[in-house]
This record gives C-alpha cells, structure tokens and sequence, in this order.
C-alpha cells in the first residue's frame, strides 16, 4: 500500500506558502490596506474568482433543477430569454394537476434542509450579506453557501417565485467570509471585502459586472454610498464576470435590444407617470412582502421545516391560473417587450402578472424558502410598465412598442425599493445591451424614490455612513433573529439606541470610569473612584470615531451666533 501521510517537507513548504499569501493580503496598518490599489487589485482577483466559481456551480444546480423538476415533472417549459437561448413562447403545462406538487414538493426539501442544517440560508441573502458587513463580516458560516446553492435551486427549479442574485451573493459573501477569518483580515478591510463579493457574485449572475460594482457600494445605506468599496467591487465584478462568461457566454440576458430609442421629449411626461406607478408598486411589493413574512412567523403550531410547503402550495395553485409568476420570470419580461406578444394577452391577465408576482414572491421567499427579492423587483417593475403601456396604447407620445416601459419600469421600481438608482441604471442597461433609456430612466427612478421614501426591501440597510460608523463604533453583534421591529421583519439598526436630545453621545463601557474628578466617598462601605489614566483616555476615545468628533465640533460651531463684521470678537485664545 501506499503511503498517504503527508510529508513533513511538503507540509513545512505549504505552511510557508500561506503565511506568504497572509502577508501579501493583510498589512499591519489596516489603512493601508484600503488606500492600496495593488493589494485590492489581489485580493479582488480572488473574490472575482470566488465569486465566478459560485455563480457558475449555482446557475448549473438552477438548470438541472428547473429541467428535472418544472419541466420534466411539472410537465411546464417556461418561457427564456434572448441571452439565454430561449425567447420563445411558452405553452401552458400539459399536466397541470403537476405543478402544485411539484413546487410543495422542492420547497418541503428545501425547508427541511435549511430548517436541520443552516437556519440562516432561508430567505433572501443578500439582506444577510449587508447585516454581515455592518455588524461582523466575519460571522457568515461555510456551510450556508453549500445548502444555500442546494435549497435555492429546489424552491427556484421547482417553479418558487424567486431571483437568483441572492443566492450568488450570499454563497460569494460567506466563502470570502470565512476566508477573511481565515487570514485574521482587519475587520474594516473585512466589511470592504464582503461587500465587494456581494457586488461581484450579484454582476456575475446577471452578466452587469458595472452595474453590479455600484450596487456593492449603494446597497449598504438608503441615502449614501460606501465609496470605499467602488474600487474593489469594480475589480471583482469585472474578474466574476469573466470567470462566469467564459462557461455561459457574455450575451446579455435580455439581448441586444438596439430596436428602443428616447428621441422625443414629450415621452418625459409618461415616464413621469411610470415612475409614480413603478414607486407605488415598488411600495406595495415591500408591504405585502413582509407582512406575509410577518403573517408565516406568527404560525408557532406549525414546525418551521413545513412552512415553506405550505407557501409552495399557494404559489403552485396561484401559478396554474398565471403561469408567469412561475420561476424567475425574465422570460415572461422578455416577452412582453414585444407589441405583438403584449396584444394577444387579455388585459386582465396583463393587469394582474405584478399582482400575481408580488403574491408568489411573498410565498415562496416570505415563507421561508431560499431565494433571491431582487430579480421578482425587476420583474414586477417590467410587468408594470408593460401593463402601463397597455393601458395608455394610441395616445399621443406613447412609443409604439413596450419595450421602452418595461426597461423604465424595471429601473424605477427596484430601483426605488432597493435605494440603489445608479446601479439599477446601469445594471438594466448592461441587461438589455441598451443605454438610450438612461435619461427617461433617471426622471422615474427619482420619481419612484420620492413615493416609495424610507421604505426599502432590504432591512439591513443602513441610513447612512455616520450611522454606519456608530455602529462600528459600538462593536456590538447581533444575529439577524435578533433585532426585529414593529412590522416583525429583522430591523435595520438592531444594535444602536439613539440618544436623545440634540447633543450626540455615546456610552461608555461600564467598566471604565467617567472622565470626572475623583471624589473621595466617607462610607468605610465604598472605595473612591481612580482617575483614569492617560492610557484609558485614549482607549476610550477610540470608540468615537474622527468624523462623529469633527461633525460634533462644526455642529458647535454653527450654532454661535455670527458676530458684525467690525466686531472681531473675544479671542480664541
């Protein structure tokens, strides 16, 4: 027999090897990590290859699920799109008594696997990728990537009303993850790490490497953007992109759809009116969505592993008088692009595929079955705008083909939910090969985001980078089952407590004293209080970040009131 040890040599060289590699990634001064363009470029190589990897392994697992599932079991070929060699029509399924069956069916085995194996694969991941980078980039666990790609396949394949990008993002978000613990990685540079893998994996799955770096960066706030995070999410999603094309092609999903030109200015006023539609519907999708989420949890009497059955059925039966909220549904969007395909539809049904999807989502993903929220976004937001050009056919400035709607309503809607709109801009034009539609595209993604305010599809979110700095400041970690607020969905600031008045202060741990003098107590009982030390000042105001100093500093500043202009004042000194 052979021996199979492991030579102490090879062992001795590998062991050299990594300690190499850790100190190529991780600098002593963490800052320098971030102002290094020649580390990030490494490090977004990696998280690029990851990413692509993953990407890959999971749109093969979709396939072979969608084929043995809906199609060969349900007896159902959804509709494809151009990029993807479908486009065709869809016929209606031949057994249709199958489909219900069949998506209780994955989504039962889906829920079983995540309820036994890894809890925090179910719903959405990309919600759970931004709690990770604000909260403990390091905390995502190997082995949610694996029953992730598994589970997410089962609901999606089956016929669950689901998107893919979660899934790719999450799985990319928990494998750099649990390599940034790995190499002891700064935890800043951790947070900028895991946010560009969910950028790159997002950009990989839907062929946008652009569009998917500047969603790394907006995903984070609802009214700001993680600038740091641009240039490497840039590198990885350009590497995730050529990974993942070389094995699926560079083919946009939608096509190259070069028949959609803005050419008349009087068009802005419809787009207007789309944007206001798209925002309501965009609002509407983030209400019922986590009411129903909200509605699933309150079924104590029910075990956990049978509630993704029970959403399975209601999509299955809601599909049989629907079929385009079956699946991802881009190839029912692709289709409705189209003059002639729209037409041929009742009005009704075109009426109803955004409510339709807007249900299924929220039974398939709010149930707790693994998926993604952002391509059923997209979704709805088309279907909007194609039942929006349906309504308003023949009118004076109404484009003759839906195709220009649909690509609006697909920008405005997610857009707006989501608080990405540069993103949504560029990664909707990558999508269609088509960048004519930017400017009617930013009037109704602005539009949308006035109507849909504060509300957003992903509760991690954070409102801004101050905050995001208080909550690095604090250093407290919390498990998304955590923090809920009123409305039972995982809040967006889970560990922070605003203080109040209009002074900004921070707590102190309880173990170090308060910075006053030391009074000496007469009960024999207590004993005085020690000065701080130099040493404990200085711990102690390195929880308060610079920028939350300086803006306490300006915000004092302003509010003296400003002296005449022959008047010089009492001096500074």
């Amino acid at each position: 027999m052979t021996e199979t040890a492991i030579h102490p040599e090879t062992r001795a060289a590998w062991a050299k090897r990594l300690r190499r590699l850790r100190r190529a990634l991780v600098p002593h001064r963490p800052k320098a990590f971030r102002d290094s363009l020649n580390r990030w470029l490494l490090m977004g190589t990696v998280i690029g290859i990851v990413s692509g990897v993953g990407a890959i392994i999971f749109f093969f697992c979709l396939e072979t699920g969608t084929h043995w599932l809906l199609e060969t079991l349900g007896s159902y070929t959804p509709p494809g799109t151009l990029g993807e060699g479908g486009g065709a029509t869809s016929t209606g399924p031949t057994r249709p008594w199958a489909i219900p069956l069949v998506v209780t069916g994955g989504a039962l085995v889906s829920g079983i696997l995540v309820y036994f194996v890894a809890p925090t694969a179910k719903g959405h991941g990309t919600d759970n990728a931004i709690h990770a980078v604000h909260h403990d980039p390091t905390a995502l666990k190997g082995k949610v990537a694996a029953v992730k790609i598994i589970a997410s396949a089962l609901v999606i394949g089956s016929g669950g009303s689901g998107g893919r990008e979660g899934p790719t993002a999450q799985i990319s978000a928990t494998v750099i993850s649990s390599l940034c613990k790995k190499l002891k990685i700064a935890t800043p540079d951790a947070r900028i790490a895991v946010s560009a893998a969910t950028a790159s994996g997002i950009g990989a799955i839907f062929r946008a490497p652009l569009g998917g770096a500047l969603l790394g960066a907006e995903l984070l706030y609802r009214d700001d953007m993680e600038s740091d995070a641009i240039m490497p999410s840039l590198v990885s999603s350009i590497v995730a992109f050529v990974v993942f094309g070389s094995v699926y092609g560079f083919e946009p999903i939608f096509g190259s759809l070069n028949g959609v030109q803005f050419s008349e200015p009087l068009q802005l006023i419809w787009f207007v009116l789309l944007g206001l539609t798209a925002g309501l519907m965009g609002k509407l999708y983030v209400e019922v969505f986590y009411g129903g989420t909200k509605l699933f949890e309150s079924l104590n009497k029910v075990p956990g592993w049978l509630i993704p059955a029970i959403g399975g059925l209601g999509v299955g039966l809601l599909d049989l008088a629907i079929p385009a909220a079956l699946g991802t549904g881009y190839g029912s969007v692709q289709q409705e692009m189209f003059a002639n395909n729209l037409v041929r539809m009742p009005l009704l049904m075109v009426l109803a595929i955004p409510f339709a999807k807007i249900l299924s989502t929220t039974l398939s993903i709010g149930s707790g079955g693994s998926g993604g929220v952002f391509g059923p976004g997209m979704v709805i937001g088309g279907a909007t705008g194609a039942a929006l050009w349906r309504i308003l056919e023949g009118l004076p400035g109404i484009p003759s083909s839906p195709m220009s709607f649909v690509i609006v309503g697909m920008i405005a809607c997610f857009g707006s939910v989501a608080h990405a709109p540069l993103g949504m801009l560029l990664m909707v034009g990558e999508m269609t090969g088509n960048l004519s539609m930017l400017a009617p595209g930013m009037i109704a993604v602005a539009v949308a985001g006035r109507v849909v305010g504060n509300t957003s599809i992903y509760t991690s979110q954070l409102k801004d980078r101050l905050e995001g700095r208080r909550v690095h400041a604090m250093g407290r970690v919390t498990k998304p089952s955590e923090a809920k607020s009123e409305n039972g969905a995982a809040s967006s600031k889970p560990a922070i407590k605003k203080p109040s008045g209009k002074s900004t202060s921070f707590p102190r741990p309880a173990a170090e004293p308060m910075f006053a003098k030391s009074v000496t107590v007469p009960s024999p009982d207590l004993a005085p209080t020690p000065t701080p030390t130099a040493t404990d000042r200085r711990a102690t105001s390195r929880i308060v970040p610079e920028v939350i100093r300086a803006k306490d500093r300006k915000r004092d500043l302003f509010a003296r009131s400003p002296k005449p202009p022959d008047d010089p004042g009492p001096s500074s000194a």
